[in-house]
């Protein structure tokens, strides 16, 4: 299937979405600092190429889909950079909003991108019984259940050992959780059997632990150019991560073993299902490290 440039549509659904002139435009400007940042953009690329992996032509309603996810993930960026978080400067090689726009703005840009894909979400013109398995999937992902709860675990657990079970409970929550959307909101969309869906939903917790290590790794051994936030944060906040717990080689090593588990996870889903893996086995590929 030939490949499309996916982040430029995405851009093109977020300019959309933020282009009414009816909105208060101090708010605005800082959500748009924030989404025209940049990024990888991988949590949306990866659920359409999971889509055409299931032979489905990716049409404007998916790339809306898609766009929920990296708006949460965008919301959690702006929030995690706060003083009273993470407490960073940098942020995709630009200054972080709270350093452009001040903390109550940041505060208040990250809570909207956290609510904004609900309404974009329930506009969809998807069949109602899609649309509102995806926002339960969504809200499963981002809230209480998935990705806040995991930083609160992440900021209590600074300053502490923590076991390697309690580091994998973090990110599953952290991480893990709004990695998983992307795999499981494309079954949902496909309409794949209960059997798919929950292999995708492995594919997405393993993929996600696999995510958090490289960063871990990335985060003691790249540079401020190549990672686009002050490295060695992690370190300074006695954050425990993989490298704390594994030491670097162990870290890697954990890293290759859950790209592996990926790996066959997507051959599972081939078998059971009319899947063509290649362009996502190429999308967890690109988080190998050697």
């Amino acid at each position: 299937m030939q490949s499309r440039d996916f982040v430029s549509e995405l851009t093109a659904i977020f300019a959309d979405f933020y282009g009414a002139k009816s909105l208060v435009a101090p708010l605005n400007e800082s959500i748009q600092y924030s989404i025209k940042a940049g990024g990888k953009r991988i949590r949306p690329i990866l659920l359409l190429e999971t889509l055409q992996g299931f032979g489905i032509d990716i049409l404007e309603e998916h790339l809306k889909v898609a766009a929920t996810v990296e708006l949460i993930h965008t919301s959690s960026l702006i929030h995690d950079d706060l003083p009273a978080m993470d407490n960073d400067d940098f942020r995709r090689g630009k200054p972080t909003n709270h350093k452009i726009f001040g903390e109550a703005q940041a505060i208040l840009a990250g809570d909207a991108l956290l609510l904004d894909p609900y309404l974009l979400l329930a506009n969809v013109a998807l069949a109602p019984s899609i649309v509102v398995s995806l926002v339960k999937e969504l809200a499963l992902a981002s809230g209480s259940y998935g990705m806040v709860a995991g930083q609160v675990l992440d900021m209590a657990g600074e300053n502490q050992a923590l076991t390697f079970a309690q580091l994998k409970q973090i990110h599953a929550l952290k991480t893990g959780k709004m990695l998983t959307f992307p795999f499981v909101a494309a079954g949902i969309i496909a309409e794949q059997s209960d059997e798919v869906i929950s292999q995708l939903r492995h594919l997405g917790e393993t993929v996600g632990q696999a995510f958090q290590i490289r960063d871990d790794i990335l985060d003691v051994t790249a540079t401020f150019a190549e990672i686009g936030k002050t490295p060695g944060k992690d370190e300074v906040a006695d954050k425990s991560t993989y490298v704390k717990l594994l030491g670097l080689a162990g870290a890697k090593a954990e890293l290759a073993e859950n790209l592996d588990s990926a790996e066959n996870i997507l051959q599972k889903i081939s078998e059971k299902a009319t899947f063509t893996s290649e362009n996502v086995l190429k999308q967890i590929e690109r988080l190998r490290i050697d």
